[in-house]
């Protein structure tokens, strides 16, 4: 009768449930079969039926009918003649103490859980309760073997229980894996009758031969004898044939499961199939970045697992001496079968598996299926060896493709996924949709990576990327995906339900990565500009909403904040400043560039100090086209020194014309952190100031803040040679960057000019008011002049004026003028009537200038 091999142990208390009520089925079957009153068999006849049963049990018999393969066992021989020889009552216990015989001692072994075991007990006696009530209601009469009714009563008896037995094993594969399997289980239950019914021929040939004379049983066990050993040597040749095909099996199908990427599960599927082991597990330990790995396929999973049956000792002295171990009751060392039991396995092969002369891992099968009578043989070490040197390969060579396979999506450097991979990430989540959330990209363009190259060389540049890297990781969310996608610019890509959500991340990370970094004994500071973009709001392809990201980031570095969610206005500015990289070569030549003057003013005489120049660019198609779009342009495309050289030489002839005309004013001019780091830009100055005879305190050159203190040692040789040629040297945009006034009176500068943003919003509020005066305070102690940009109101001038601010700029006073309607404004102060004079609290003259 065959056996339940199916994974019962996962059923817990529904397993359990379900025994249970066989049982309570079964109950009422067996006191039906209960006699009266009656004679008890012999216990010697008892004990041949229980050991026939048990013997019969406990080989497998293995067909193979085409491509199918089939297993059973002879138990259903001797219960054909318990069911002629033995009451009924009796054929339960019969089959019930063989079943309790055998399955106990497979939970004694190991091999089975106690929830298995009373479920087989049960199904089998079930099985012979309900064989037996079948005989005795169709009208078996003893002493009647040589009837052919007698014959089919049997047969039909003895299938019948193996339908039973069938059955309770459909039904509980049912409760506990669902109909899924169903179907297969039914085909087995089919060629399982048609098993049966031989087994039941061969049992009534045995009883015709038993009933007509006893010494037929010593004919018969010579025959079994004979069968038996002719079966298992053509056993051994089908399993030598079938290993043969089975082998290239494997290595088809391992080549196969190698380029789908599913090669740990086939491989362990297939080893322990061919080897007919309870499981086979591999073994890689961490190497590199490759990780611990570690599973396991088992009979009753149906996936893999992340344990071992083989105990580590075991696996440690495989990898160490590269040799094969096969340790079971009767190989291996005594130290090593001691280990093998203490972890409660019975046998285990365990062959190492080989990159060239390097073991880099193993491979093992534990417990061959069968029981006691059927344990692992040289012959399997053999075939295992074999399999693991084609698993070698394919392992070997599958890291060897996951390794291209990552290096091709990785950055070397930081080991963050690179642009390809994070592309196909960004792809990937935006073809995913989740209810209430969206995919936001954030770009960080690292600024200061330059400086850390030049100055402490590539190597500290390298780890300071791999140090932003680290950071990134710490500072985004654990489902955030994060990579390299530029030299010095980083992606990231996460889910979120809220815009500001996206942008309060961005400020946060923005602010992290500010915080210093330690390379070595210094303490390096660097910052970031951040772009958004939300999909689809920003763009529906990953290709589309990373290049938006990108230009908010271009866009960020304009902002005091560092971050910028993008907008349409951005990319239309973007792609403008594409088109106007090639037209800038051309406006130098044909005129469209020139120069306008905003006048400053003299706060405490109301009178015209000097001019800032400025330059305007007229396209002949984009019109008037703003410094903050063609500036970056030329400095991206290497025009800005000639942009600088252009604004200073316009300045410097009309400042020269203005002496002439008896107007003395200074001209200052905007330099780039970039020009103040040349080195060969003083001397063009000086023979700028030759060429047009200026003197150079006449000229002022203004640097941003952040140009002036981010990198002291860079500019500060080219401003020292600027201060001894007589220049006056002014602090731009004072206020948005991280300086301090003790700090710049280290530096060789005559002016500090207060960013606009302060000036305008001192009306109104309290803060910039208190700033600004701060300033104006301080610069004075200093000794430093303070100019005032930004100049709109009267109220504000009245402020500024009453704080003892020295220079006022503004649109107060004009706008930025051409050099001839500066003429013409100039001209109109100087003729404006006394009577626009007006009375100061003291009596003085306080002249109104006349607005443009």
């Amino acid at each position: 009768m065959p056996q339940s091999t199916q994974p019962v142990r996962r059923g817990g208390l529904a397993a359990w449930g379900m025994t249970a009520g066989i049982g309570v089925v079964a109950a009422p079957l067996v006191l039906m079969t209960h006699p009266a009153r009656g004679s008890v068999p012999e216990l010697v006849v008892l004990g041949l039926f229980v050991a026939a049963m048990v013997v019969s049990s406990s080989v497998a018999l293995r067909f193979t009918v085409g491509r199918e393969s089939f297993s059973t066992t002879a138990g259903d021989v001797p219960l054909v003649l318990a069911l002629y020889f033995l009451p009924p009552f009796w054929v339960i216990v019969v089959k019930v103490a063989a079943s309790l015989l055998l399955y106990g001692y497979r939970l004694i072994r190991g091999r089975h859980t106690p929830v298995q075991v009373v479920f087989n007990v049960v199904a089998h006696g079930t099985a012979a309760a309900s064989a037996a009530l079948l005989v005795m209601g169709l009208g078996f009469e003893p002493g009647t073997a040589t009837e052919p009714r007698t014959w089919l009563v049997l047969l039909c008896g003895v299938m019948f229980g193996s339908a039973v037995t069938g059955t309770c094993v459909t039904a509980i594969i049912t409760v506990l894996q669902g109909w899924g399997g169903i179907e297969s289980v039914l085909r087995t239950m089919i060629a399982t009758l048609l098993l049966t019914a031989v087994n039941g021929v061969l049992g009534l040939v045995i009883l015709l031969s038993l009933t007509a004379t006893p010494w037929a049983g010593v004919l018969i066990i010579v025959l079994v004898t004979v069968v038996i050993s002719i079966y298992r040597g053509y056993s051994r040749l089908l399993e030598q044939r079938r290993s043969l095909t089975d082998l290239n099996d494997f290595t088809r199908k391992v080549a196969e499961a190698t380029q789908s990427g599913r090669l740990v599960d086939v491989m362990l599927g297939r080893v322990r199939s061919l080897l007919n082991a309870e499981s086979a597990t591999v073994w890689v330990p961490a190497d590199g970045r490759f990780p611990e790995l570690l599973l396991s396929a088992r009979l009753d999973d149906l996936g893999l697992i992340d344990t071992s049956p083989v105990p580590v000792e075991l696996r440690d002295e495989v990898i160490r001496s590269g040799e094969t171990l096969f340790v079971s009751d009767i190989h291996g060392e005594q130290a090593h079968r001691e280990i093998l039991h203490g972890s409660g396995a019975r046998e285990t092969i365990v062959t190492p598996l080989r990159s060239g002369q390097a073991v880099f891992g193993c491979l093992a099968v534990t417990n061959r299926l069968g029981g006691a009578l059927l344990r692992f043989r040289t012959a399997d070490q053999t075939l295992l060896e074999t399999l693991t040197a084609h698993v070698g390969v394919a392992v070997e060579n599958a890291r060897l493709v996951d390794r291209l396979r990552f290096d091709a999506y990785h950055d070397s450097l930081t080991r963050l996924p690179n642009r390809r991979r994070s592309m196909l990430a960004l792809e990937e989540s935006i073809s995913r949709e989740v209810p209430g959330e969206f995919v936001a990209v954030l770009v960080f363009d690292v600024d200061g990576m330059r400086e850390v190259n030049d100055s402490l060389g590539f190597a500290a540049g390298d780890e300071l990327l791999v140090e932003v890297a680290r950071r990134l990781r710490e500072l985004a969310p654990d489902s955030a995906h994060i990579g390299r996608i530029g030299g010095d610019e980083f992606a990231v890509v996460f889910r979120t339900g809220a815009t500001e959500y996206a942008l309060e991340l961005a400020r946060t990370m923005r602010s992290g990565l500010q915080q210093p970094f330690l390379l070595g004994s210094l303490d390096v500071d660097v910052d970031a500009a951040v772009g958004v973009a939300i999909h689809p709001e920003h763009g529906d392809s990953a290709d589309g909403l990373l290049q938006r990201a990108d230009v908010a980031t271009y866009a960020a570095r304009n902002v005091s904040s560092g971050v910028q969610l993008f907008n349409v206005g951005l990319e239309s500015r973007s792609v403008r400043r594409l088109g106007l990289a090639s037209d800038l070569r051309r406006a130098f030549d044909t005129g469209e560039l020139s120069v306008h003057y905003q006048p400053k003013i003299d706060l405490a005489t109301r009178t015209v100090l000097g001019v800032e120049c400025l330059a305007r660019w007229t396209h002949p198609t984009h019109g008037e086209v703003p410094p903050e779009d063609f500036v970056p342009v030329a400095e991206h495309t290497g025009q800005l020194a000639r942009l600088t050289e252009f604004v200073l030489r316009d300045g410097l002839k009309h400042c020269r014309d203005w002496a002439i005309q008896g107007r003395p004013l200074t001209v200052a001019v905007n330099l780039s952190p970039r020009t103040v780091s040349d080195p060969e830009f003083p001397t063009i100055v000086d023979g700028l100031l030759s060429e047009y005879g200026v003197p150079p305190e006449q000229l002022t050159l203004e640097i941003t803040e952040d140009g002036m203190v981010g990198d002291p040692d860079r500019p500060l040789p080219t401003l020292h040679r600027l201060h001894e040629l007589g220049v006056r040297l002014s602090v731009d945009d004072f206020g948005t960057g991280y300086s301090s006034l003790s700090y710049l009176r280290r530096l060789p500068v005559h002016e500090v000019k207060i960013d606009r943003g302060f000036v305008q919003g001192m009306a109104t509020d309290p803060g910039d008011l208190a700033i600004v005066r701060a300033v104006v305070d301080l610069s004075r102690h200093f000794g430093l002049s303070v100019v005032a940009e930004g100049v709109e109101s009267e109220m504000t001038l009245a402020l500024l004026t009453e704080i003892g601010c020295d220079i006022g700029q503004g649109f107060l006073f004009s706008r930025p003028l051409s050099s001839e309607r500066l003429d013409a404004w100039l001209n109109a102060q100087a003729e404006e009537p006394a009577t626009a004079s007006e009375q100061g609290e003291e009596g003085a003259t306080v002249r109104r200038l006349r607005a443009i």
